[in-house]
């Protein structure tokens, strides 16, 4: 027997991919020798917007901006919290830039934001889970970081170590099934559950998951390496890869409703869904 899963209205915001392409490697996906289709690209951008837009979620956009491709990865530019953003500080010199024009349309919109003193890359590694800030380190974001974003709004975070380059950011490994909000997901306690790969993480930090989430959905390496874990769920949707298909099943069979969208195009670059999304949280969970 399934749970029925409440769905919550989300805020998103996102960036036109008119100049993706990947003019460098920073990642194991990326490779200079693999160009980018930008019409296939922005037609699948397109469809994630409409498919938020169809399930009743508000969608903003920021203005891409020439020379900066990887400016679509809207996750990786803040993470917001309570209505509070905390920016980005990229490690990779290509993407720094991105920062302010995103920077920007937070402080136009009226939204208090903090640029970070130490290297950080967003919702891409700060993933508000619940009560938590599930926060990723070992390949872009520092710890140091984590302990900045603690002090900036005030809510534990759950610093977690990844190891398989191939999962270079937190979102890449791990979603956030259920914030709680609505039909609790799992008996955490936690105010919601997750799904993550194992192997993206440390022992230590596999231990740290499975305290916190006994019943978390655990994926494979096949859906993980599909971008199965770089989806986007408001409680009872989940915008998810097409090709992680094992993962949609066991989602469908708990009550979930996935719904396949083909980033595909996004693959090359190391991105997918997720990556392409930030969340707007105005108000408390």
């Amino acid at each position: 027997m399934t749970e029925s899963r409440v769905p919550r209205r989300r805020r998103f915001l996102v960036c036109e991919p008119r100049h993706f392409a990947v003019q460098y490697a920073i990642n194991p996906w990326m490779s200079t020798d693999r160009p980018v289709d930008v019409i296939r690209a922005l037609d699948q951008w397109q469809a994630l917007v409409d498919a938020y837009r169809a399930h009743g979620h508000t969608v903003d956009t920021v203005a891409p901006v020439p020379g900066l491709p990887d400016m679509v990865f809207a996750a990786n530019c803040a993470v917001v919290v309570e209505g509070r953003v905390f920016g980005s500080l990229f490690h990779a010199p290509e993407r720094r830039p991105e920062s302010v024009p995103f920077e920007t349309w937070f402080k136009t919109e009226g939204f208090e934001v903090h640029h970070p003193e130490s290297v950080c890359e967003g919702e891409g590694d700060l993933v508000p889970a619940g009560r938590f800030i599930l926060a990723g380190t070992g390949f872009r974001t520092t710890r140091t970081a984590h302990r900045e974003a603690q002090e900036f709004f005030g809510v534990p975070v759950i610093s977690l170590t990844l190891v398989d380059p191939y999962f270079y950011h937190l979102d890449t490994a791990l979603f956030v099934l259920d914030d709680g909000t609505g039909t609790d997901g799992g008996s955490s306690g936690n105010g919601g559950n997750i799904a993550y790969y194992p192997g993206a993480f440390s022992p230590g930090s596999r231990e740290v998951l499975e305290r916190l989430y006994p019943d978390a959905m655990i994926a494979t390496r096949e859906d993980a390496m599909a971008f199965g874990l770089n989806s986007v769920s408001d409680g009872r949707h989940v915008f998810i890869a097409p090709e992680a298909r094992g993962l949609a099943e066991r989602l469908d069979g708990l009550g979930y409703v996935p719904v396949p969208v083909d980033l595909s195009e996004f693959h090359k670059a190391g991105g997918g869904i997720k990556c392409c999304t930030q969340e707007i949280r105005e108000t408390r969970s």
